[in-house]
């Protein structure tokens, strides 16, 4: 485990999901790390100091000094210390403190000390987290280096529903685990490399439109994990993905249609050695596209579809022998069957295959469960992981073939 005997900073501030915090120290533990806790005096409404000074074995910081002992708690000592610092959950006022040097507590004294990867896991209402400001400063941090894992959809302290929720302690302990990995190689530096993401949307009129609940999230991990490893990335989204988290060394190119995906892939597929076909791209399109409005008459409407064109067969029929082409398969039933079918159709290198049956896989997740299948039709099943490091895997499987 690549946790085993690191020194792991975990900052604390005032969130209501601050209550995770004991199972994030439980889980670092748990690894084989060294962990020691520094709280904002805020945070401590809603878990207390001993909590974490038991489950981490270390006496749990809070304050520059110790009015009554005289003690100093030494932040330049704490950031040299430190492998690597979390902060988890972060609210938007030490975001935004961190995003402009504001030193007035322990924490952001510590952060700017700190020499380590810094990682903040933001958590706080869907209206807060999405406000411009709050986005700007989250951009400024990971200018400087900062790494987010970002929270997730569900339902908030306050009663509403979308983003904001802090991820959960397992996945943000999987995500440090790969970033404090052995040591990425560039085994891809100057190998050019094509990524999609996301879903298409084929209109109905200028109003309506046909699509998927693909978020995206797998294509820009992917994307994200080879442009660590050297490559020279180019990812394809598709309408609504988020690629804020994305390098600002790989370059993203926007569609929303599967048509324009199909000329905007096919173009970029001519120079690239690795591609990985991770979007989900509609099979069938309106065959007439209404100009106005379509209005509201009768009890029901007959849209007549048209296939679209099959831009993972084309690549299949223009693949050159040092090219290596990757796709995926969202299965519902079938799943072994169909994707080795679709992996001999498309002419592909390996397919990576996943299935709505499987909790916590496909559409809309942090994580996902894989089968990789290769040419020779070898299967190696993963388990459920966040999706940062299914696209570790990912990567890994692509470096053997190029090797």
């Amino acid at each position: 485990m690549s946790l085993t005997g690191k020194k792991i900073l975990l900052g604390v501030t005032g969130s209501i999901a601050a209550y995770k915090a004991a199972e994030i120290v439980r889980l670092l533990i748990k690894e084989g790390a060294h962990v020691k806790v520094i709280m904002t005096p805020d945070s401590r409404s809603f878990i207390g100091t001993v909590t974490l000074s038991a489950l981490s074995k270390n006496k749990v910081l809070v304050n520059f000094f110790n009015a009554e002992s005289g003690e100093w708690n030494n932040h330049v000592e704490l950031g040299l210390w430190a492998d690597l610092f979390i902060i988890a959950p972060i609210t938007s006022n030490t975001i935004s403190k961190f995003a402009h040097g504001a030193c007035d507590n322990l924490l952001s004294a510590a952060y700017l000390s700190a020499r380590c990867p810094v990682v903040i896991a933001p958590a706080m209402d869907h209206d807060m987290y999405n406000h411009p400001s709050t986005t700007k400063n989250l951009a400024e941090l990971k200018s400087c280096g900062v790494e987010v894992i970002y929270p997730e959809s569900g339902e908030l302290a306050s009663g509403l529903s979308g983003d904001g929720r802090l991820q959960e302690p397992q996945i943000i302990v999987d995500r440090l685990n790969v970033l404090l990995s052995k040591e990425r190689k560039q085994s891809l530096k100057h190998k050019k490399i094509l990524v999609t993401a996301g879903p298409t949307r084929e209109a109905i009129d200028p109003v309506r439109f046909i699509s998927n609940h693909s978020s995206g999230k797998m294509g820009v991990a992917i994307a994200l994990e080879l442009s660590k490893r050297g490559g020279e990335v180019t990812l394809i989204t598709g309408p609504g993905v988020n690629t804020s988290g994305i390098s600002s060394q790989v370059k993203v190119m926007r569609v929303t249609s599967a048509n324009e995906m199909y000329q905007t892939a096919l173009k970029e597929y001519s120079t690239s050695q690795v591609t990985v076909m991770a979007a989900a791209v509609a099979d069938y399109t309106p065959a007439v596209k209404s100009l106005d409005k379509i209005k509201k008459s009768g009890t029901s409407i007959n849209i007549e579809m048209e296939t679209t064109k099959d831009i993972l067969g084309e690549m299949g029929n223009q693949k050159k022998v040092d090219q290596i082409l990757v796709g995926f398969a969202l299965e519902t039933n079938n799943e072994l069957e169909n994707a080795v079918k679709k992996l001999k159709n498309k002419n592909l290198d390996f397919i990576v295959l996943n299935s709505l049956n499987d909790p916590g896989a496909g559409f809309n997740t942090e994580t996902n469960k894989i089968t990789i299948i290769d040419r020779q039709e070898k299967t190696t099943e993963f388990p459920l992981k966040s999706k940062t490091e299914v696209a570790y895997d990912i990567a890994e499987k692509i470096e053997k073939l190029i090797q």
